[in-house]
């Protein structure tokens, strides 16, 4: 004879089952990769704590090195990066790789969100030097590499390339300018291991931006020396970033890396949430 159960003996059994099946799709909704672009003077080391916070996440985390040869040049690279990775993909950028980021991800459809760091955000048309030369405002600082250039930076001659140099940060100011919120000793070390910055990518121009097409984060520096607060969130404010003020210089992602990767992890979960919902 057949043992009948009674149907809310079943219901137990089955709704359970159900519950455990929705929370485990809410769940497995794959992260998106996020892809870290240093800037100028600097490599892809200087990401390297942030890396770790990611990666203990759950992040696929990529760090391909800016070439720093010029705007169009760096992006056109960074961008063919991109078009190897599958899925969806966070695009950050710190300092000059904002401006890399800004026209890397043009077209591409994989790039849900773009991330900002201590960073410049140019519009069509705009440069680097336009970006970093723009008088302050009354009763704001400017930049600690504005000035004489002769003052800021030593030249070094380019072998078959008359008239153009790489320009390095001058160690002396390096750790005062950049790491102001570091220790001398690391803020002199970063000085020594600096990769140069080419002369003739300052007056570049950007061509059209991303991130009027993508949505995005900016993690603002209010220590920063190199691109002072106000010049940051003139242009955060101008591209419509979450903004999210972090209390460190420019080099934010090595002073607070769990800051900054909270900024980078937001928009993560805004992606995912987009991702959930499809």
């Amino acid at each position: 004879m057949k043992k009948v159960i009674p149907l809310a003996i079943l219901a137990l059994l089955v709704v359970p089952a159900f519950i455990v099946a929705a929370e485990s799709n809410s769940e497995s909704a794959p992260k998106p990769s996020i892809v870290l672009v240093h800037g100028a003077w600097a490599d892809g080391s200087s990401w390297s704590r942030v890396v770790r916070n990611l990666q203990e996440e759950g992040y696929t985390v990529y760090v391909p090195p800016n070439p720093l040869r010029g705007m169009t040049s760096d992006s056109a690279y960074i961008a063919s990066f991109l078009s190897t990775i599958s899925g969806p993909i966070i695009l950050v950028g710190h300092s000059y790789g904002g401006a890399v980021i800004t026209n890397a991800a043009v077209g591409n459809s994989n790039v849900k969100a773009l991330v900002y760091v201590d960073a410049f955000v140019p519009d069509q048309g705009e440069s680097l030097q336009d970006l970093a030369t723009a008088p302050p405002p009354t009763g704001q600082p400017s930049s600690c590499l504005a000035g004489d250039p002769t003052t800021v930076f030593n030249f070094v001659p380019i072998p078959g390339t008359p008239g153009d140099f790489d320009l390095f940060v001058k160690p002396t100011l390096f750790p005062s300018c950049f790491a102001n919120d570091l220790p001398a000793k690391q803020g002199a070390v970063l000085a020594a291991t600096q990769r140069p910055f080419l002369l003739s990518a300052l007056p570049i121009k950007s061509g059209t931006p991303a991130w009027k097409a993508i949505p995005s984060w900016y993690s603002l520096g209010t220590l920063d020396r190199v691109i002072p607060p106000w010049a940051q969130l003139f242009m955060a404010q101008r591209v419509q970033s979450h903004i999210v003020q972090v209390r460190g210089g420019h080099l934010s992602m090595i002073s607070h890396p769990d800051a900054v990767a909270e900024v980078i992890e937001s928009a993560a979960h805004s992606v995912q949430g987009d991702t959930d919902s499809d």
